[in-house]
């Protein structure tokens, strides 16, 4: 049985090292579905309670987090990758260092 589209972006988000980032964009593309970074989030919305899955490690194209700053959720995500050993700058992730592609 074929993959789900979200059942594919699970699958690459599922893949990112610990230590690594992705984008949106990246995510959907590695999924097969070029131009659809915003299906990304939007299943990652529907990730179940208690998933494994590492969602924390998808950031925007910015090497930003997506949820308003200082807010709980940024807060959990940016504390999840430092655990990590990603690192900010003005609460921001160097792309150049910590971009993961599928290499």
């Amino acid at each position: 049985m074929t993959p789900t589209n979200r059942e594919r972006i699970w699958q690459v988000i599922d893949a990112i090292p610990a230590g690594k980032v992705s984008t949106y964009g990246t995510v959907a593309a590695m999924a097969g579905l070029p131009r659809q970074a915003r299906a990304v989030g939007k299943y990652l919305a529907e990730l179940p309670v208690g998933s494994k899955i590492p969602w924390y490690r998808v950031i925007n194209a910015q090497g930003k987090i997506s949820f308003p700053v200082a807010s709980t959720r940024f807060l959990k995500q940016k504390q999840l990758l430092e655990v990590e050993s990603v690192r900010f700058t003005n609460n921001k992730v160097n792309l150049k260092v910590f971009l993961w592609q599928g290499d």
